[in-house]
């Protein structure tokens, strides 16, 4: 009985272990299978690569500067007896720069004006005077003479008032000329006056820059500048503030060049409504040129960086590879490359960052 016992046992301790040898065999073969499957497809998103006629590009360094700067003036002469403001201010149009001491000048508008009501006062008496003596002349009850004293008089007087309207006039807008506001929005760069100082007439009193618009002045070989014409569109690449492009436009190709050089200076207006861009900086500018070439065109998206290198993700038979491109150019949402591309080749587009060479991919609508 015993011996039976034993022998069920070992019976089922072999078929538990055969059991637990095939589950363990089972999931290694599944992962075995797994592997070999690879990671499962990337969905991405695919562009063809299209040839098209472009214009050709020039890229030249140029600088950024102020679209208006102006050094303020006092119309007056004075001391200093208000300066709000200090290098870096931003102020706006209209903004209080500075005022000058005005008291003798309020002291003679004082004297003016009481003399003016004094000469009214006059000039109403010689009115009715006139008046008066006009009818006794119709009547012919006084002598000629008298009348020409008095119509003289009242006429004399008129003149006096006006001079001294004159006067006042010039009283108040040399006090008005005391205050000296901005000509425009801009920022302090340089303060020519300080607090007691005495500023001539014509003096100068701060530096202002206008920066809500740069202007960027590039020198352009006379060879690409007849090349160029005005209104074309620009692009404008600030590296100290952003490795983006700025789209610009040309404002002029100034007709006067450097003979020793060889190059004339080219005008292109950028927006700066965030302030962002300084006067001094320095600015890449691409151009485009009235020549025209065929080229690969791709969207810009579809570039991915490997350090120094540039490259695009090719689909073929459902997979990946990687192709190494040169940027030529960039015409708005697209980029100009040379490379082993075909047009019609499907590029990645969206999705291309983690890609690996060969990998799967889903394409998404």
């Amino acid at each position: 009985m015993l011996q039976r016992y034993v022998k069920s046992f070992r019976l089922g301790a072999f078929l538990s272990t055969s059991v637990v040898f095939l589950m363990f065999t089972s999931l290694s073969l599944a992962e075995s299978d797994t592997k070999k499957q690879g990671p499962p497809p990337v969905p991405v998103r695919v562009a063809p690569v299209e040839e098209k006629m472009v214009s050709d590009q020039i890229s030249l360094v140029g600088t950024a500067e102020a679209i208006a700067e102006s050094t303020v003036a006092a119309e007056v002469s004075g001391v200093v007896a208000y300066f709000p403001v200090k290098e870096g201010d931003f102020v706006k149009k209209g903004a209080l720069l500075l005022r000058l001491r005005s008291t003798e000048l309020n002291l003679r508008y004082k004297g003016v004006v009481a003399t003016r009501e004094k000469i009214k006062a006059n000039l109403q008496n010689a009115e009715k005077e006139l008046k008066r003596l006009s009818k006794l002349k119709e009547a012919n009850s006084i002598a000629e003479t008298q009348f020409d004293n008095a119509y003289f008089t009242h006429q004399a007087l008129n003149q006096e008032l006006l001079a001294k309207e004159a006067e006042i006039d010039q009283i108040e807008y040399e006090l008005k000329q005391k205050k000296v506001v901005a000509p425009f929005s801009g920022f302090v760069s340089k303060e020519h006056t300080q607090l007691g100082e005495w500023v001539s007439t014509g003096g100068a009193v701060v530096t202002l820059l206008d920066l809500g618009q740069i202007k960027i002045t590039v020198d352009v070989p006379e060879r690409y500048a007849v090349l160029l014409s005005p209104e074309s569109p620009v692009r404008v690449m600030i590296k100290s503030v952003s490795g983006d492009y700025i789209p610009g436009k040309i404002y002029a190709v100034l007709p006067h060049g450097d003979p020793n050089s060889r190059t004339f200076p080219v005008n292109i207006n950028l927006d700066n409504s965030d302030f962002k861009i300084k006067s001094g900086m320095e600015a890449m500018v691409t151009f485009n040129l009235s020549t025209q070439k065929n080229a690969l065109l791709i969207p810009k998206d579809a570039i991915v960086t490997a350090g120094n290198d540039r490259l695009v993700f090719m689909l073929a038979d459902g997979k990946v590879a990687p192709v190494n491109v040169k940027v030529l150019g960039y015409y708005d949402g697209s980029v100009a490359v040379a490379g082993n591309l075909t047009p019609g080749v499907k590029v990645v587009v969206r999705g291309n960052e983690r890609l690996r060479p060969g990998q799967g991919v889903t394409v998404l609508p």
